[in-house]
């Protein structure tokens, strides 16, 4: 083994900068006479500032005293952010160099870095993630997303050879995971899947740090206009919503905040007559993000009815309740229980523009109700859904996987 003594423990809390949440977490603290990282987060495909890697999971460890080290391949050179060492092996050129060429590049970074743990976040990545464990490795994988199902939905691909290439990942998923030390899942549905394959695992729900995007703004200071934040896709309803914002009858607007995963699809609605009341703002940060929220009424996650969508727990829809402001959902049964268990928003069918422009159209007309809808669901994350109770289960696993016996039970939800 690379690392020489494990500590198990000492309790710390995060120092409470403008956003991350004081709470007190166990973690085992490992040690190494030689360069020692104790955790190394490794993505091919992420950006480096996203969201579950490096604010919530990196920030989280660097605030509690780790040594933290995130691997990217973004192209924007070496950093030290948030005193969080970045280590870039240079871009793709598009999505098959990433998958064929970026793992190498990563592995080698990865091999220099002499971690304690290293925790993998992207399914190219599993092939490194083997051979680290044959060099005698720490390896957990974070599944983001159920990536059989997830394959069942590219557009790229036709029927029958997404059902082919989702029957080969289940099997060699099953195969590979089985190797590594542990499986963090993204949501409850993800575990319960690796919980049937005798694996261990966890959920490690994308929750909101709770005071992140919390907001003052009174209600009467907002704006006529509901929000959408995140990537931008036809199969996440952004088609159907620019398209009920031409049926609006009332003087909604959307702040479009994300980018376009296709620039074909970007100009087709630059052309569609419900982009006159789209606010494109392209790309914001997490600063920015909270702005938006806090100027607007509501917030859409109109997602398509596909396999991997489903049965998601889509983070813009905890965030939008951490903001405080009411959610327009897809009528999933799952996100049924959440926004209509909490009184926190209004369903639709995510295919119908017209049901979608009845939502907006309601909640800019009836602002009591929007204020009502949007305090509820703050007190729904404030009591269930936020990251404050996802770390601590995050560190029990960590600590599971760094004690000296081998971890043969997955961790209580």
């Amino acid at each position: 083994m690379i690392f020489h003594n494990a500590y198990p423990l000492r309790s710390c809390c995060i120092v409470n900068d403008q956003h991350l949440q004081r709470f007190s977490v166990n973690i085992l603290f490992v040690k190494s006479f030689g360069v020692m990282i104790a955790i190394a987060h490794l993505t091919s495909a992420h950006p480096r500032e996203d969201t579950r890697i490096f604010h919530k999971m990196c920030r989280t460890l660097e605030a509690n005293g780790f040594e933290v080290a995130l691997i990217v391949a973004d192209g924007k050179s070496d950093e030290t952010l948030h005193s969080i060492a970045i280590h870039d092996v240079g871009a793709s050129l598009g999505r098959r160099d990433r998958i064929l060429h970026a793992p190498g590049r990563v592995f080698e970074k990865a091999l220099e870095l002499n971690a304690g743990l290293y925790h993998l976040h992207d399914p190219e990545l599993l092939p490194i993630g083997l051979k680290l464990k044959e060099l005698g490795k720490r390896v957990i994988f974070d599944s983001h997303e159920d990536v059989p199902r997830q394959m069942l939905s590219k557009p790229y691909l036709n029927k029958p050879t997404r059902w082919v290439i989702a029957q080969v990942l289940r099997i060699y998923e099953f195969w590979a995971y089985r190797q590594l030390d542990g499986v963090i899942a993204a949501t409850p549905f993800i575990r319960d899947k690796f919980l049937k394959l005798k694996l261990f695992t966890v959920d490690i729900n994308n929750y909101p740090i709770l005071s992140e995007l919390s907001s003052t703004t009174c209600w009467s200071a907002r704006r006529p206009e509901v929000c959408y934040v995140g990537g931008i896709a036809e199969i996440r309803g952004i088609v159907d919503v620019v398209e009920a914002m031409g049926h609006l009858r009332s003087a909604g607007r959307l702040n479009l905040a994300g980018c376009f995963s296709d620039a074909c699809l970007q100009k087709r609605l630059q052309d569609h007559a419900g982009w006159q009341r789209v606010n494109p703002l392209g790309f914001v940060d997490r600063d920015g993000v909270r702005d938006v929220l806090a100027r607007s009424m509501a917030g859409l996650v109109t997602f398509h009815p596909l396999p991997n969508h489903i049965d998601a727990q889509p983070n813009k829809m905890f965030e939008y309740m951490s903001a405080g402001i009411p959610v327009i959902a897809s009528d999933f049964p799952l996100w049924r229980e959440i926004i209509a268990g909490n009184d926190c928003g209004l369903l639709v069918d995510p295919l119908n523009p017209a049901a979608i422009a009845r939502a907006i159209d309601y909640l800019i007309t009836h602002p009591n109700d929007a204020e009502r809808m949007g305090r509820n669901g703050r007190q729904a994350v404030e009591r269930w859904y936020n990251w404050d109770h996802q770390c601590q289960k995050l560190s029990d696993f960590y600590n599971r996987v760094l004690s000296l016996s081998s971890p043969e039970h997955a961790l209580e939800a």
